[in-house]
């Protein structure tokens, strides 16, 4: 049985109350996390505020805060085997691909300890003669950040590494459905030595922990990524304090075939768009539009290869799907598929949970062509693609739009020009063609819709951890004159 502590101005502390992990792959308890309440939370937010006025880190300039950053990397590039392993265990994430994506997030914080001294502020060509005026970008203040259980460390690496960019202090909070790896990261944190109070890591449930957080005083900025009702939540919390929010969110997203695509390269675009990490990734690409004339050819490769994907410990590298990380989350799964196959859909392979331990569910593909299913509607977060057909270009746009939601979207074609139609035409703030699930930390992500606001990833990011302060500094030397004095 593991013990893991949170972080808290420098600390690491066991907390007056603890809860039990569980390892998704066997359902059995593994490791006891601290949680946090409304006293912790004002520690770690005090912590953070002393941090960003007083001591070392309100006296770093941008290139040392850097050189901190690099740091940083270095030690999440040399510990990524213990990280990946530990989010593997918590969450259920295949080590195959925690270990690859741990090991890019070091780039993560790279580019951001890069980015540190080139946020500028600029001068202004004011109307006024006598008058300079400069604009000066300084951190917006304390930042709760609230990270999903799926992706940990890189979901916190494209908040925590603008954010500490800019200036920035904070408290990230783990989310209690496999918090261990950024529990763990906060080591590496403290290793690299930044003062005291800049970084806490903590975490707890939601009541007690999340909204105590995000409906705190001296919380200038929320950067929150989960589903859009908890988002709600969120936003409602931040008028308490009139925080700023970034909402990166869910996603139902159109993945568009057209028969002139390379079939075969397009269907393992979408077995890693929707089968990777078990179908828990908000770019999920879970609404296969294919067109009418090649439907029946790429819906038997995709039965194909879904067939053929190795289930099994996520441990295990040769693993490609895993468990989903909760009980909660495979009845979830499971509720939605049974209600849309009563709704009509066909089902074409998987959709039946395994016998055994652990909370595993089948790469599953639904045929909904022709009927409303819930399937094309609502976000499973599991391994499961709806499927429909289009006959024209308009409909497969039409298609693709008839969402609530607008995070990615997918276009596989051979046609230049129709490329850039969709590109312009899809409601999405990405849109991947002839490929899918590609990320940089150079490019922004994020969505519209319900899939939330801001953005993560490159420059933008780091800027929206900022605020501009306006300086106004006359030049004359002569004295102001007397407004009430009639000339």
């Amino acid at each position: 049985m593991q013990r893991f502590q949170y972080y808290i101005d420098g600390e690491f502390l066991e907390g007056e109350a603890r809860f039990q992990s569980i390892d998704p792959a066997t359902g059995d308890v593994w490791a006891e996390m601290p949680e946090a309440r409304e006293a912790d939370v004002d520690r770690a937010v005090d912590a953070a505020e002393k941090a960003l006025y007083e001591g070392p880190w309100a006296k770093m300039t941008a290139t040392q805060r850097g050189k901190l950053l690099y740091r940083l990397a270095d030690l999440v590039a040399a510990n990524a085997r213990k990280l990946a392993e530990l989010e593997t265990l918590d969450t259920g994430k295949i080590i195959r691909e925690t270990s690859a994506q741990v090991a890019y997030v070091a780039d993560y914080y790279r580019y951001y300890a890069g980015i540190a001294d080139k946020i500028e502020g600029s001068y202004l060509p004011i109307d006024k003669p006598d008058m300079d005026v400069w604009l000066r970008r300084e951190p917006v203040g304390v930042v709760a950040m609230v990270v999903p259980w799926n992706s940990q460390l890189f979901l916190s690496a494209v908040k925590i590494g603008p954010a500490l960019a800019a200036g920035c202090t904070m408290v990230v909070k783990a989310s209690e459905d496999g918090p261990a790896p950024l529990l763990e990261f906060a080591r590496l944190v403290h290793e690299a030595g930044f003062p005291a109070g800049v970084v806490n890591i903590i975490t707890g449930f939601g009541p007690s922990c999340g909204a105590v957080l995000g409906r705190h005083p001296k919380v200038a900025h929320i950067a929150f990524t989960g589903g859009p009702e908890t988002a709600r939540h969120v936003i409602r919390n931040s008028a308490e304090n009139l925080a700023s929010t970034s909402l990166e969110l869910g996603g139902k997203s159109p993945f568009i075939v057209f028969a002139d695509a390379d079939l075969e390269s397009a269907a393992n675009a979408q077995v890693a768009g929707i089968f990777a990490a078990t179908g828990q990734s908000c770019v999920a690409g879970s609404r296969l539009i294919v067109e009418a004339s090649v439907k029946d050819a790429f819906l038997s490769i995709l039965k194909r290869k879904a067939e053929a994907i190795r289930i099994g410990s996520p441990l295990d590298m040769a693993t490609e799907v895993g468990p989903l990380a909760t009980k909660r989350q495979q009845d979830h799964v499971a509720a939605l598929l049974e209600k849309s196959i009563a709704s009509g859909a066909r089902l074409i392979t998987g959709g039946q949970k395994p016998d055994g331990v652990g909370y595993y569910f089948p790469p599953t593909i639904l045929d909904c062509d022709g009927i409303n299913s819930p399937s094309l509607a609502e976000e499973f977060f599991g391994p499961v693609l709806s499927i429909v057909s289009f006959e024209s270009e308009a409909e497969a746009l039409r298609l693709a739009n008839d969402t609530r939601y607008g995070l990615a979207s997918g276009v596989f074609t051979q046609n230049l020009t129709r490329a850039h139609r969709l590109m312009k035409g899809i409601r999405a703030g990405v849109v991947w063609v002839n490929t899918y699930r590609a990320v940089s930390p150079i490019a922004p992500f994020g969505g519209f819709g319900l899939s939330g606001h801001g953005r993560e990833g490159g420059l933008a990011a780091a800027l929206d951890y900022t605020r501009t302060k306006t300086i106004w500094l006359r030049t004359s030397d002569d004295p102001i004159p007397d407004p009430f004095v009639m000339r």
